[in-house]
């Protein structure tokens, strides 16, 4: 984690001037969205020759073309300045992404006309994930101004073989958001596939590792805004994310976060839906500076988009949020997951 350390550290000099430059480009009251979305496969139709792709290039299983791809690229376009206009009245200033495979078709996304007025630019690295599939981040270059960003590969131990793989990398971004210092880390946990409780060791390393890179950014900053967004395959009660909600022992300067999504799920919502039940696997947790405080970042509401347009319109799976393709067959939608956002209260004293 000598990253950490060496960004933290950086010279406050410059953190000031920064601030100071970052100030005058918002009023004293304003309202901000931080989004995270899991597209869906949104990969090249180039078949990578060290990935397992093949379902996802023109030949594959679902026939995976240019033409598919810029109607995807449509589709995730209009989702995204939608959210959530009508409180804010400007798009969203983060943008985590999950399930994109390469650098070129998330800057493609970002420099869509449908969102030309977010100002989008990209942190994406490449991970060694088998499937050859990321995480990555957009972020409005109005109003943040990244610092330094890392990743960190998760290695696993197959549950049944013992042999050693990689899972999707952790994105880990510090910079400056409406002049205050922020840590977003942008996840996507191993999947449930081979069954929930077989698979579930994969996820709790996740946690531990996502642990280690909190600690160490809470022991030079003990109040850091930190957000943890992703698609974590557990639901907020599972273990996995219970672990990042209270103390730890091994771990002795983390601070638990919170999560908001809490209730949501307690209310029965959900940002995915499997065999007739829901699950909300796309989550925002918070160190709870984002919550005490009543002056500069804070949060106001966290909530999960779903208008009627995003669901299956009819058939089998009428209800489930409207995806790009299924058992074969390419869809007019949208992805299997749904956005989860945040509106950020922005309040400074004149």
């Amino acid at each position: 984690m000598c990253f950490l350390y060496r960004l933290i550290s950086a010279n406050r000099l410059c953190f000031g001037v920064l601030l100071f430059f970052c100030s005058a480009l918002y009023t004293s009251a304003q309202k901000s969205v931080l989004v995270f979305y899991n597209v869906e496969n949104l990969f090249d139709p180039e078949d990578d020759p060290k990935t397992f792709d093949e379902a996802y290039t023109p030949k594959g299983y679902h026939h995976w073309d240019a033409g598919v791809l810029h109607q995807k690229l449509d589709q995730l376009a209009a989702v995204l300045s939608k959210i959530h206009f009508k409180d804010t009245h400007a798009f969203p200033a983060l943008i985590g992404l999950a399930e994109v495979e390469n650098y070129t078709f998330v800057q493609r996304l970002a420099q869509h006309p449908k969102l030309q007025g977010g100002h989008y630019e990209v942190i994406h690295f490449d991970s060694r994930d088998g499937r050859g599939i990321d995480v990555a981040l957009l972020y409005n270059r109005q109003h943040f101004n990244p610092l330094e960003t890392q990743h960190y590969p998760l290695a696993l131990r197959h549950p049944e073989t013992n042999t050693k793989y990689y899972s999707r990398d952790v994105l880990v971004v510090q910079g400056i958001l409406f002049g205050e210092e922020v840590f977003i880390t942008v996840n996507h946990w191993p999947s449930r596939r081979g069954g929930e409780q077989k698979s579930k060791p994969l996820r709790l390393a996740a946690a531990q590792q996502q642990l280690q890179i909190l600690d160490s950014i809470y022991r030079i900053q003990p109040q850091a805004k930190i957000v943890v967004m992703g698609d974590f395959n557990d639901n907020p009660n599972d273990k996995s994310l219970q672990q990042l909600q209270r103390p730890q022992a091994y771990f002795e300067h983390f601070v638990p976060l919170h999560n908001s999504m809490q209730q949501l799920f307690a209310q029965g919502a959900g940002s995915l839906s499997y065999n007739d039940r829901w699950f909300l696997f796309d989550q925002m947790l918070w160190s709870p500076f984002w919550i005490s405080s009543q002056e500069g970042l804070h949060v106001e509401t966290v909530a999960i988009f779903h208008p009627k347009w995003l669901y299956t319109p009819q058939g089998r799976y009428k209800g489930y949020p409207y995806r790009t393709a299924r058992k074969g067959p390419y869809l007019n939608g949208y992805s299997d997951h749904f956005p989860v956002y945040a509106i950020l209260n922005i309040e400074r004293d004149n």
